[in-house]
């Protein structure tokens, strides 16, 4: 189960969340009819700033010694790497609208960086789940993508995929002793709503 957990939180860490969110978005909604060549250049750049860029910052941190643990395990050491975070967002949402990306698609990523920017005040005086944050602005994604009709074919069974994949991550990370239950179901509610939110204001 420890090696379930570990593989599962890998796999859906906070920072590959956004690409995640963007692949989907360019591969399931009517964004699939663009040319794979610009599909995959936006998802390398968005891949780039919102995963590569914090992870060497991250690593940055840890060989000087600002945290002690590549995984931010410590809630206190938490704080400069969301204000990077936040900033990684601005900067893959300047892109998006540089690219001519559509409102909604721009909007998943203002709500993924307000739910790290409620994260971050949050992190102050309690631990909430980013991994859950990530993968519940990746639900909020895909519904709103359901619910306004612009899914290239039915992406019901996707979103129920996701939702699943949500609860197996909630659970690994409270088998890891990460998170408490209230730490889970608070992180993605954080960020599902944040990302809905987002997407419903551009409407």
């Amino acid at each position: 189960m420890q090696h379930a957990a570990r593989f599962f939180s890998t796999i859906f860490s906070p920072l590959l969340m956004p690409t995640y969110g963007v692949f989907l978005a360019l591969w399931v909604s009517i964004l699939c009819y663009l040319p794979v060549g610009t599909r995959l250049a936006v998802l390398l750049v968005v891949f780039g700033i919102t995963c590569v860029v914090p992870m060497i910052f991250i690593a940055v941190l840890h060989s000087i010694g600002v945290v002690k643990d590549k995984r931010l395990v410590n809630r206190k050491e938490r704080w400069l790497p969301y204000i990077f975070i936040i900033m990684c967002y601005m900067g893959a949402s300047f892109y998006l609208i540089h690219v001519h990306a559509p409102l909604w698609l721009t909007a998943f990523m203002w709500g993924g960086g307000a739910a790290a920017i409620v994260s971050f005040a949050i992190n102050f005086v309690w631990k909430i789940s980013a991994h859950m944050a990530g993968i519940g602005g990746v639900v909020a994604l895909l519904s709103r993508i359901h619910i306004d009709g612009l899914g290239a074919f039915e992406i019901l069974w996707l979103f129920c995929v996701a939702i699943v994949f949500a609860g197996v991550l909630g659970t690994s990370r409270m088998q890891l002793e990460r998170h408490t239950f209230w730490q889970v179901m608070s992180g993605f509610a954080c960020g599902f709503l944040c990302v809905y939110l987002a997407s419903a204001l551009i409407n």
